[in-house]
């Protein structure tokens, strides 16, 4: 979710995080539906590792530029095809679904925050461990056990 602290608003969508360089530089580019918003953590606070391109894009999206102290210093509606330098130095920079700048009435000056939802991936497991692991069952309980032991000549 992403929060505008100065006016008490909040988007509840999605929040992802950009902190890697391959993250940076894939962002949105190619994505068919934009339905999270995207905050990248730049490596400095300066004005151009703040620019941001548009090409590969595929529908426009709305851009909060942040300094470090999480204050807005620039806003725009990001167009495919076109390259845009912050006003201002900026440490992070929010890439949302067009619409969220009006939804969080967000200005220059005001504070945004965010929270990262947590993405829950199961992990699959390869069905030869699980024929490694012996399991017992007492009373309806279900226990794991050691591994089977090995058995010479086998």
């Amino acid at each position: 979710m992403l929060i505008n602290k100065t006016k008490g608003k909040i988007w509840s969508g999605k929040v992802k995080v950009a902190d890697t360089f391959f993250g940076r530089f894939r962002g949105l580019m190619l994505k068919p539906n934009i339905d999270y918003a995207l905050v990248f953590i730049l490596p400095a606070e300066t004005r151009i590792n703040a620019s941001i391109h548009m090409f590969f894009m595929l529908q426009s999206i709305d851009v909060i530029f942040l300094n470090s102290s999480r204050e807005v210093v620039d806003l725009k509606r990001a167009r495919p095809w076109r390259i845009y330098v912050p006003r201002e130095s900026a440490k992070y920079i929010i890439e949302a679904p067009v619409g969220v700048i009006e939804y969080l009435n967000a200005e220059i000056g005001d504070e945004i925050d965010w929270k990262v939802e947590e993405e829950r991936k199961a992990v699959p497991s390869p069905v030869g461990a699980l024929n490694k692991i012996d399991i017992k069952s007492s009373n309806s309980a279900i226990s794991l056990a050691e591994p089977k032991p090995k058995l010479k000549g086998k």
